[in-house]
């Protein structure tokens, strides 16, 4: 199988700088967006498209990365994608990351159809630019791995939801647990999908307090 590689990357100026994000889908927690600067000739072996590693490859190429590659991570807030919405709070997540970097890369290649706001010609829009260019799908394992362990830790916080596994995707067991748990500060209430569960398991609270066969006379 055919993985991310050089070849387009090769056209821009170096140093360059690979982003995406991850967390978009989620009904809880925050985006969060990495850029990552190769060395193309010391880089971990194995890099890909993370939705196409396992947990463990993930983990491994990740810890590699933090040894050979410069890294920046961006983050945006529950409160901030429910103040601007899910894709602005991409963009904002992506910029904070490029700017984590600590440099000013000489390009910057980001997964995905369009660029963030910022006022920068040297950069490039890649439409699934994490199964191309090696560079983006090295920050989309930083991403995914970065976002996995918060999730984690919040889970902790706020167990019952399965963030643990699902980290936040709308599974059917968090579905459920939306309705009997109710929504925790680090839902996305801009979500329709969290708006839908709250409002039933509202009706849910309502029908307990209802006992069958109650019945009023006058």
């Amino acid at each position: 199988m055919k993985r991310p590689c050089f070849k387009i990357e090769r056209e821009f100026a170096q140093p360059l700088a690979g982003v995406d994000e991850a967390g978009c889908a989620p009904l809880a927690g925050p985006v969060v967006a990495a850029a990552v600067v190769l060395d193309r000739d010391h880089f971990p072996r194995g890099i890909d498209d993370s939705k196409k590693l396992d947990l463990a490859s993930r983990e491994a190429i990740f810890g590699r990365l933090q040894k050979v590659a410069r890294i920046g991570v961006g983050i945006a807030s529950v409160e901030e994608i429910d103040s601007i919405n899910i894709f602005w709070a991409r963009m904002l997540a992506m910029q904070r990351a490029v700017e984590a970097l600590g440099f000013e890369p000489a390009f910057v290649l980001v997964d995905g159809n369009r660029l963030p706001g910022w006022e920068r010609t040297d950069a490039k829009a890649i439409v699934a630019g994490d199964t191309k260019c090696r560079s983006i799908a090295a920050a989309s394992i930083v991403a995914k791995v970065t976002r996995d362990r918060i999730m984690l830790d919040h889970s902790r916080t706020y167990p019952g939801y399965g963030w643990e596994t699902n980290r936040g995707y709308p599974t059917p067991h968090h579905c459920r647990a939306l309705i009997e748990l109710g929504c925790t500060p680090l839902h996305r209430r801009s979500f329709n999908l969290v708006r839908e569960r709250l409002a039933m398991g509202r009706q849910h609270e309502m029908e307990l307090a209802s006992p069958l066969g109650h019945t009023t006379t006058g």
